[in-house]
């Protein structure tokens, strides 16, 4: 498996006023899936994700990307592990506001060993007729479009999704399940993405539900409905 997760913990706070939100969650995801986790708010699915991404610090447990243990690294380490694996896509979008978009872009592309082909990814995210614009001359859609394209420009192995579709419209945020499930197929990118939207599950490889910090589904879908087939987003 490319990812393995295993028995990880996760608090907030200390002492008696801990908080334990990941209760030891073990899962896998393949390499080249696309993966679902769903969750009500608080159920801890941004938390994972987010010490998937190196972004929390665990408690305890072990979580594997590509064979490489992350729990335990060094701050330095963890940094490294950010730049040459992931990519990371939010539902805010964190343009810089006096960056165009070809520049928002060039941000990600210097820290890339390997990057993909600027032309070619603004052509694939619709975005070759807006590149010398900035982020305020941009739709929402067409802002979410540069955040995958700034998080993609590295060609991550694992792409971290976090509500991507949260802040948009339902037309736009299928036109950008629609982006998502073509790199997926290009490029062969490893995909978590983290939503509210009961759909989505129906577009992608596997489907984790996590309730109360722990996981309470975990299965392989046998029939995946196209992106541009989805219903009610």
């Amino acid at each position: 498996m490319y990812l393995e997760v295993n028995n990880l913990k996760k608090s907030y706070g200390s002492d008696a006023g801990a908080v334990q939100v990941l209760k030891g969650v073990t899962t896998s995801v393949g390499k080249g899936q696309m993966c679902v986790i769903q969750g009500t708010s608080g159920s801890g699915k941004s938390t994972l994700l987010n010490c998937i991404g190196g972004l929390d610090v665990m408690d305890s447990g072990s979580v594997k990307v590509d064979n490489k243990e992350i729990f335990g690294l060094k701050s330095s380490d963890l940094s490294d592990y950010r730049r040459d694996n992931l990519g990371f896509i939010f539902q805010f979008y964190n343009l810089i506001p006096n960056l165009t978009v070809r520049e928002n872009i060039q941000v990600c592309q210097y820290l890339a060993n390997d990057p993909l082909n600027m032309d070619d990814l603004l052509e694939i995210l619709g975005l070759e007729e807006h590149k010398n614009k900035f982020p305020s001359q941009l739709s929402g859609g067409q802002q979410q479009r540069c955040a995958i394209a700034r998080a993609l420009i590295k060609n991550p192995k694992l792409l971290l999704c976090d509500e991507p579709t949260g802040a948009l419209d339902s037309k736009t945020s299928k036109d950008i399940l629609v982006l998502l499930e073509k790199v997926n197929k290009k490029y062969g990118t490893t995909m978590l993405i983290v939503t509210h939207n009961n759909s989505i599950k129906n577009m992608v490889h596997k489907v984790i539900v996590i309730k109360d910090g722990m996981i309470v589904k975990d299965y392989n879908n046998t029939t995946i409905i196209p992106a541009a087939d989805l219903e009610e987003l």
